[in-house]
């Protein structure tokens, strides 16, 4: 079965799609069959992709609600053994659309149950909030991955998702589990940035990834292609960086 790890911040702009993005990518040309699950209704991680998700006939929303085979909704990229399950503008709906079908909290991983076997691993994108299509992710995944900004606010919130993350644990998922948390936008000439990492160790004790990804011009610039940062500029500090914490990821294999 596949490894399914969502990548979580109900704080926007910390790099989370940059992560999924770009980490699946490295993960997928280190040999693996990867999956990204679009759940984040603004549809980044479609288009950093280069997917044109306009020009789609329907995408997770379908299969989602309307109980579609995901088979005919993924999509190709330009790496090899690297599928998309895309967002359309239909899945700003998917919230309100929810609220009155039966066990509305598992359906993405009812989605995802008969798809394990062709994949190895599935990377969940989730909105940048603690809302229904949040716990939709957490309840499909069994592992974990916060990125969490080097700024002054960036562990604001962190109370909260773990709250959220715990409930999950209790009431629905009961074998989800953090793999750990991800310092993202590191400047190491800054001084707040090490006490960042400081607080954050308080949080995450022992479950903080040695890997650290830099601010990095090229990391910004390679959405606007389309396309992930290795096939951008691979020489970069970001694609470096992410390709570390791919094989990071890849040496917990059956570790967990």
């Amino acid at each position: 079965m596949a490894r399914v790890l969502s990548v979580i911040n109900q704080k926007g702009g910390v790099g989370k799609t940059t992560t999924v993005v770009n980490t699946a990518a490295y993960v997928a040309r280190m040999g693996r069959h990867v999956l990204v699950v679009d759940l984040d209704p603004q549809g980044n991680a479609t288009t950093g992709f280069g997917i044109e998700w306009k020009s789609l006939p329907g995408g997770l929303y379908e299969c989602l609600l309307e109980e579609s085979v995901p088979h005919e909704h993924i999509c190709t990229t330009e790496i090899e053994r690297l599928h998309v399950i895309p967002a359309t503008a239909d899945l700003a709906g998917a919230t309100v659309d929810l609220v009155h079908v039966d066990n509305r909290e598992f359906r993405l991983q009812k989605v995802l149950k008969d798809m394990g076997d062709n994949y190895d691993y599935i990377f969940i994108d989730n909105p940048p909030s603690l809302g229904l299509l949040t716990v939709n992710g957490l309840v499909a995944s069994s592992e974990l991955i916060i990125p969490v900004q080097c700024e002054y606010y960036a562990l604001e919130g962190i109370g909260s998702l773990l709250e959220t993350v715990s409930l999950v644990r209790e009431n629905l998922k009961s074998d989800i589990h953090i793999l750990g948390a991800l310092l993202t936008m590191y400047d190491d000439r800054n001084r707040l940035a090490r006490a960042v990492f400081e607080e954050l160790y308080r949080y995450f004790p022992n479950k903080i990834f040695r890997t650290v990804i830099p601010r990095n011009t090229k990391l910004a610039e390679a959405p606007s292609y389309g396309k992930p940062v290795m096939l951008y500029d691979r020489w970069s500090r970001g694609a470096r960086a992410y390709k570390r914490l791919a094989r990071e990821i890849i040496q917990t294999e059956g570790g967990q």
